[in-house]
Parts: C-alpha cells; sequence; structure tokens
C-alpha cells in the first residue's frame, strides 16, 4: 500500500460499490450567486445514487463573474504588493536571501504551512445530526491530509487547526440552513476574516454544502463561512459521498478556489494554469475523459471537480498556489509591498501564491 493509500484508508472509509466506474457527466453553469449569497458546492447523493445531473451550484459562477472574480484578485495583488504576478509573489514571500528553486523548496519545507483556525459548529435536532468529538476529528484530519497533499495531489502548505467545538439544538437550523443561514452564522460565528467558521446540518442529498467566497468577505463578514451535510463526514451515511471531501470542496471555494470545470472549455476557465479544461463536471469516476480540445485531460481527480469521493485525490500545484495568493490578498490581516502577515501562524509560515491561467 503506497503512503497516500495509507493515508486516505485512515481518514475516510472504504469505498462503497463501484465508485470508479465510468460515469455520465452533469451539466454545469446555474445562476450565478448575486450580492455575496453564499456559494453552493452542489455534490449531493439522493438516497445513496450518484448526484442528480440537473443539480445546480451558485458556485458556477458563469464566464462574466468568474472573469470579473479573478480580475479583482489581480487588482487586489498589485494594490497590495506592487505587482499581480503570483509567480514573482511566490518568490518574493519565500526567498529572502536565498536563491534557487532547490534553496526554496528547503525553506518551505522548514517555515512549514499556514494553519488556518477552524471554529466547528455543530447544529442538531435533538440525536440527529449531534456528531461526537471523534466525528470532527476525523473530518479535521481529512481536511489536513487532503491540503497536505497526502492522497495523492500536491501539498498545498495549508492546515487546519481545530480551536473550538460547539453543538446547537435548533431543529428550524438544522433542517433547512440554506433559509435560515443568515441568523444562524451571525449567531454562531467566531473570529475574523482569516478564521474558518464551518457548520454541519442536514443540508439535502441533491446539494451536499455550500461556501462563501473570500472576495464576498468585505461585503457580510458576517455571512463568511462553509456549510456541509452532516452525513458527507467521513463514514457518514450519504455514499458514495462519505469520505469528508465535501468540505473539502467547499473549502476549497472559501479559501478561493473555483470548480475544475468553471465556464467549461472557455478561457479563464477556474484561472489555474495546471487544471486542464473541462467541458463539464464529472459524475460518479469517467476514467480518461477528454472534454475539450485544450491540452490535458478531464481533472476527474480533483477535489473542486464533483466525481464520487473515492475517485477525488488531490489538488494541483497550482492551485495550492492560488489558494495563498487569494490569503494574502483576501484573508491575511496586513499586507503591504515589502511584507505579508498572513495572520494565523506562527512567525515563519508559509508564503506563497501562484500563476494565473
Amino acid at each position: 500500500m503506497s503512503e497516500g493509500e495509507w493515508e486516505r484508508a485512515k481518514v475516510a472509509p472504504a469505498a462503497r460499490g463501484d465508485d470508479c466506474a465510468p460515469g455520465r457527466a452533469g451539466t454545469a453553469g446555474g445562476t450565478a450567486a448575486v450580492g455575496g449569497t453564499a456559494a453552493v458546492g452542489g455534490r449531493g447523493a439522493p438516497g445513496g445514487t450518484a448526484r442528480s445531473a440537473l443539480a445546480r451550484d451558485r458556485a458556477d459562477l458563469g464566464h462574466e463573474q468568474a472573469a470579473a472574480m479573478l480580475a479583482d484578485l489581480r487588482r487586489t495583488l498589485l494594490d497590495r504588493f506592487g505587482t499581480s504576478d503570483e509567480a514573482l509573489l511566490d518568490q518574493r514571500l519565500f526567498d529572502g536571501p536565498l536563491a534557487g528553486s532547490a534553496r526554496r523548496e528547503s525553506q518551505r519545507r522548514a517555515t512549514g504551512s499556514l494553519v488556518v483556525p477552524v471554529r466547528f459548529h455543530v447544529v442538531h435536532s435533538g440525536s440527529s445530526g449531534r456528531l461526537s468529538t471523534a466525528a470532527v476529528q476525523r473530518q479535521i484530519a481529512t481536511l489536513n491530509a487532503a491540503y497536505g497533499g497526502r492522497l495523492g495531489g500536491s501539498d498545498t502548505h495549508v492546515r487546519f487547526r481545530l480551536d473550538s467545538l460547539d453543538r446547537t439544538d435548533n431543529p428550524s437550523w438544522f433542517h433547512n440552513p440554506q433559509r435560515n443561514e443568515g441568523p444562524m452564522k451571525r449567531r454562531l460565528r467566531k473570529g475574523g476574516r482569516g478564521t474558518l467558521n464551518l457548520y454541519t446540518a442536514a443540508v439535502g442529498s441533491d446539494v451536499l454544502g455550500f461556501s462563501t467566497f473570500p472576495q464576498w468577505y468585505r461585503r457580510d463578514p458576517r455571512l463568511d463561512g462553509v456549510i456541509v451535510d452532516f452525513r458527507s463526514l467521513p463514514y457518514g451515511s450519504y455514499a458514495p459521498f462519505n469520505h469528508g471531501f465535501t468540505a473539502v470542496h467547499e473549502i476549497g471555494h472559501w479559501l478561493g478556489l473555483m470548480h475544475t470545470f468553471e465556464g467549461g472549455c472557455v478561457s479563464p476557465g477556474d484561472g489555474v494554469a495546471d487544471t486542464p479544461y473541462e467541458a463539464e463536471p464529472a459524475q460518479g469516476c469517467p476514467q480518461g475523459r477528454d472534454s475539450c480540445p485544450q491540452r490535458g485531460r478531464d481533472p476527474i481527480h480533483n477535489f473542486m471537480d464533483y466525481a464520487h469521493d473515492a475517485c477525488m485525490r488531490g489538488f494541483t500545484a497550482g492551485q495550492g498556489r492560488r489558494v495563498r495568493a487569494v490569503w494574502a490578498a483576501y484573508r491575511s490581516r496586513k499586507a503591504g509591498r515589502n511584507r505579508v502577515d498572513l495572520g494565523t501562524g506562527a512567525p515563519g509560515a508559509a508564503r506563497s501564491v501562484g500563476a494565473a491561467r
């Protein structure tokens, strides 16, 4: 068993049935989010079956909104750091007196990673959805394995630290978290722009989770955060989406990543250079699919696609750089042309960014 396979076995349940059988892709697109409304991840499994091809995801931004968000990121980086070149900014934040890629990577390993504090809110109705502490800890372990590259992808140099766990018995919030998102978050949310507030409730089967993007924090900080269905956590009842990867996917949005199929085959897609274009989201695990004329097969194993959990493996290096660029632009406390305070970890925490597509 490889290291990645061992890590997957530790943090996620074994696949049930033929989770990686070729499947029919659904359609992307949907209505763009408006006015900072939470982005919805849209990964679902009605009755334990594959997600409906007709389910829509408010994080499918549409071409104009995706392009606008990428343009806003470039403007923000230019304003805060004097450059919108994410690769150059990566060198500035990592190199210091060192030179050469090998030495930069050595320094990167030595300085550690960006540590994101997590405020975990378990919303339940009596015993329904009342997650144990062990279940919450398994989800945090899954996040760290996924973002640490231990399941087969690249290390994003992002880590998650459970800072608090609370439980709220509220049947209305639990059974309809989308309708009650505002009052629920305003009551429970803690921390600032660099704190991840993660909520569990009975989101539903067609849509298993939803998240805000970091660009939306300034519109209404109280709505910032991620909500996932409690049955999507590791060993949950929503097979084949019960490895905890719904939270991995939604937190990717919270960290600034778009879907790999964003915009289909039309530039700029998700704006990340090393995620191949993809015409529509993956369903099941359609091995070898190549739906766009651009170079590269569809990234069906990427956490920002819609494949079954057993098909998902990791993020790309470019997605990791993009996450760190977005963090520096929108979630760090202070930043300027000569320094960056990422605002969550100890001094020397990872600082890097990535090239735009």
